[in-house]
């Protein structure tokens, strides 16, 4: 039976939105690659401990939050496209500053200083960048009508990085080198620059009074247990990044997010709303007890199909909620507190999995089951039923 809780597919043949669709993606894509970058660089190469590699990583994750109180002032202040702009500039210069250090241009003592910072300033511009992406600009390139799918269809375009990314990694190790890698990630936020300036905006008035800092466009105060519950999720992802992968497992991976996307059309459409999340979390628990049942074997090909899967489908879902938990105008801020909430969780999964569970895959693992039970409960005893009660639509 059709809820106003399931997404209507609309067909959003706008050029515009699929250019910012893309924009998104190429984004995406460039951050992602660093994730399985960064530590092959760092220990193999550089020589850093896998402590510094986990404050590296962990770094983006407090970064994304730095600059969200601002970004309502700055799109009021200035041209919303250019905003966005500005933030990916900024970005592929810290790729060129590390493509620099890739060459040898770094002592150690230099690099537990820098390369930390460096991160930090990536995930504080990349967190604005997106949030002026995804709270104005594709929104701002479709009909009122179509902007729950908007919503919904370019979130897919970021949730399929977290696969291609670590791919493409793993696809061009053999032929460059890691310092080229970095650039290409440069070469693609410079795309979805030249992207975003193919997209006319019209230029809106600002309000009267302006506040420098607000939660507009950055955090939903109402969606906090949603926030709460995606982020404990998401920590198991990072948790899973933090372990070396093949081909094999990032191929898989994406196969996992495929089937999701279908299972949503063709078999959650008529089921009890509470239905995905509960699947996609058994899904994610099945993953990780396959992963533990052959201890550091961990490449298989179901697992990592299973944990695609449950997080393209707790992902969908989730989103869908903070949507329909936010009020009159707050579209936009519904979907950077989803933003927020799924880098958190990934951040800090990649930290405490380099930090304190770096090569111990049976408590890795053991830790992620419970995380995952833990989110289980949370949801199935208290989110949910919160989540009726308040929203809004």
């Amino acid at each position: 039976m059709y809820t106003q809780d399931t997404p209507v597919h609309v067909k959003l043949w706008h050029k515009d939105f699929w250019l910012m669709a893309v924009a998104n993606l190429l984004l995406t894509v460039a951050v992602y690659i660093q994730i399985p970058l960064l530590p092959v660089w760092m220990m193999d190469n550089a020589g850093f401990s896998s402590a510094v590699v986990a404050i590296s990583l962990g770094a983006f994750g407090l970064g994304v939050f730095s600059l969200g109180c601002f970004c309502s002032y700055f799109v009021q202040k200035y041209r919303r496209n250019l905003v966005c702009i500005r933030a990916i500039l900024v970005l592929i210069i810290c790729f060129c500053i590390l493509y620099y250090m890739q060459h040898g241009h770094l002592f150690l003592i230099e690099g537990y200083i820098l390369i930390p910072i460096i991160r930090f300033i990536q995930g504080a511009v990349f967190g604005l960048a997106q949030m002026v992406l995804s709270s104005t600009l594709i929104i701002d390139t479709c009909e009122s009508f179509q902007r729950t799918e908007a919503n919904h269809s370019s979130a897919w375009f970021s949730r399929l990085a977290l696969s291609l990314g670590p791919l493409i990694f793993l696809l061009l190790t053999p032929v460059v080198t890691i310092c080229t890698i970095t650039l290409i990630s440069a070469v693609l936020c410079f795309l979805s620059v030249i992207l975003i300036l193919l997209v006319k905006f019209p230029f809106r008035a600002p309000e009267d009074v302006i506040c420098k800092i607000s939660f507009d466009r950055f955090f939903l105060p109402q969606g906090k247990w949603l926030f709460i519950n995606l982020s404990l999720i998401t920590t198991v992802v990072g948790l899973f990044l933090s372990v070396e992968h093949t081909l094999s497992f990032y191929i898989m991976l994406t196969v996992g997010f495929a089937l999701s996307i279908l299972s949503q059309r063709y078999i959650f459409i008529n089921t009890e709303l509470k239905s995905e999340i509960i699947t996609g979390i058994i899904l994610m628990i099945t993953s990780c007890l396959l992963d533990y049942s052959n201890g550091k074997n961990i490449i298989t090909f179901i697992s990592p199909v299973l944990f695609g899967s449950g997080i393209g489908i707790i992902g969908a879902r989730f989103l869908l909620f903070f949507l329909k938990l936010s009020r009159h105008c707050q579209r936009g801020t519904s979907q950077s507190t989803f933003f927020l909430s799924w880098e958190l969780g990934i951040s800090l999964g990649l930290f405490l999995g380099y930090y304190f569970l770096y090569k111990n895959f049976d408590a890795l693992f053991s830790v992620s089951i419970t995380i995952l039970c833990v989110s289980l409960t949370m949801y199935f005893v208290f989110t949910h039923k919160w989540y009726l009660n308040n929203k809004t639509r």
